[in-house]
């Protein structure tokens, strides 16, 4: 996991993550390993992601956890229904668009 971030880069992301629509959504079938393939993906892009849960709600402050975890990720915040997760880019190959 990526270390303890500093509170003005938190409030940096989230300010960012209000401009975001949900790029990907959780179903109830759950993470899948498709699920967690493509959430990796789309971090790996774009570095800032915001996951709507449409299932699962139940779970969801549990669930988030878990996903930052596995995609090796920050989890900014969640409000309501939905999740912001941060990843650096790690390669210089991923930051050309």
């Amino acid at each position: 996991m990526i270390a303890a971030m500093t509170n003005p880069t938190l409030r940096q992301l989230k300010s960012r993550s209000q401009q975001l629509k949900p790029v990907i959504h959780l179903g109830k079938a759950g993470p899948t390993p498709e699920f967690l393939a493509a959430l990796g993906e789309v971090l790996d892009r774009n570095h800032l992601v915001k996951v709507r849960f449409e299932a699962m709600k139940d779970e969801r402050k549990t669930l988030s956890r878990k996903l930052a975890e596995i995609t090796d990720s920050v989890l900014v915040q969640q409000v309501g229904h939905t999740a912001v997760f941060f990843r650096n880019r790690s390669s210089p190959e991923a930051r050309q668009p």
